[in-house]
C-alpha cells in the first residue's frame, strides 16, 4: 500500500530538484541505479511551473486506431480513480495505439476536469495539446511533445502498472518530476528521502567548493578517489 505523506512532507519534496532526489534515493540501496526514472523521450513541457510531486493514477489509452471512438465507461472509471486517489494525483497515461507519435488524449477540457477532481499533471508517452491554455491553468505536462488532433482518443483500462519511457509506474506510486525528468520515489524511503537530500547536497557543495579551491589538482583528485 502506498505511504501517504503529510502536506508538509510533500511541500518539502517540492522544494528539491529531481536529480538530487534521484541521488538521495540511491543511498537507500532499494533498487539498481539504472531503474526508477524516465529517459530522454519524456519532456517537461512547462518548466516554469517548477516541480511536480504526486501519486500516480495509471491509464491505458489509444488515439490512433482508425474508426469511431469507443464507449465512455472507462473514461468514467478514470475520473473516479482520480477522485479517489491520494492528493495530489498525477495521471500516467500509456498509449498502446499503432501510431503513438500521433496520439493525443489531453487538452484544455480534459485538464480542467482532471484538475477539478484533484490532479495536478499528466505524464504520457503520447502527445498533448492546448499548450498555452493548459500552462496558464498551472497543470503540468510531461510528454514527448504536442499533437494537434485528438484522433480517436479512447481509454482502455485504469489501474494497471504501465511502462513510460523505460520506467515502470504502478498505481499510487509517488512521482517527483521537474525539468530534468521523472523519478519514482519508493515507499520504503519516501518519508526519509528529504532528510537524505540534506546530506547529498552538503556533500556536493563541499566537493564543488574543493574543485574550485587552490588545493584542487588531478593528483589530489586521484588521491581523494583512492586510486
Amino acid at each position: 500500500m502506498t505511504m501517504k505523506l503529510s502536506d508538509a512532507q510533500l511541500e518539502r519534496l517540492r522544494a528539491i530538484d529531481s536529480p538530487t532526489i534521484a541521488n538521495a534515493i540511491e543511498r537507500f540501496k532499494l533498487r539498481d541505479d539504472t531503474v526508477g526514472f524516465t529517459g530522454i523521450q519524456t519532456r517537461c513541457l512547462f518548466p516554469r511551473l517548477g516541480t511536480m510531486v504526486g501519486y500516480a493514477v495509471t491509464v491505458l489509452a489509444d488515439a490512433s486506431t482508425p474508426g469511431p471512438r469507443r464507449g465512455r465507461e472507462v473514461t468514467m472509471r478514470m475520473w473516479e480513480a482520480v477522485a479517489s486517489s491520494p492528493r495530489p494525483a498525477v495521471l500516467v497515461m500509456k498509449d498502446v495505439g499503432p501510431r503513438r507519435s500521433h496520439a493525443c488524449h489531453f487538452g484544455d477540457v480534459m485538464c480542467n476536469t482532471a484538475q477539478r477532481l484533484g490532479a495536478i499533471g499528466l505524464v504520457t508517452d503520447g502527445g498533448v495539446r492546448d499548450l498555452k491554455e493548459v500552462e496558464e491553468m498551472g497543470f503540468h505536462y510531461f510528454a514527448p511533445g504536442p499533437v494537434v488532433s485528438h484522433g480517436t482518443a479512447t481509454f482502455i483500462d485504469v489501474g494497471t502498472p504501465v511502462e513510460i519511457d523505460g520506467v515502470l509506474i504502478r498505481p499510487g506510486d509517488l512521482l517527483h518530476d521537474d525539468a530534468n525528468g521523472l523519478v519514482v520515489i519508493p515507499d520504503a524511503c519516501a518519508a526519509q528521502v528529504a532528510d537524505e537530500f540534506e546530506k547529498v547536497r552538503a556533500e556536493e557543495q563541499a566537493m564543488i567548493a574543493w574543485i574550485n579551491s587552490p588545493e584542487f589538482s588531478l593528483a589530489q583528485l586521484r588521491r581523494r578517489w583512492g586510486l
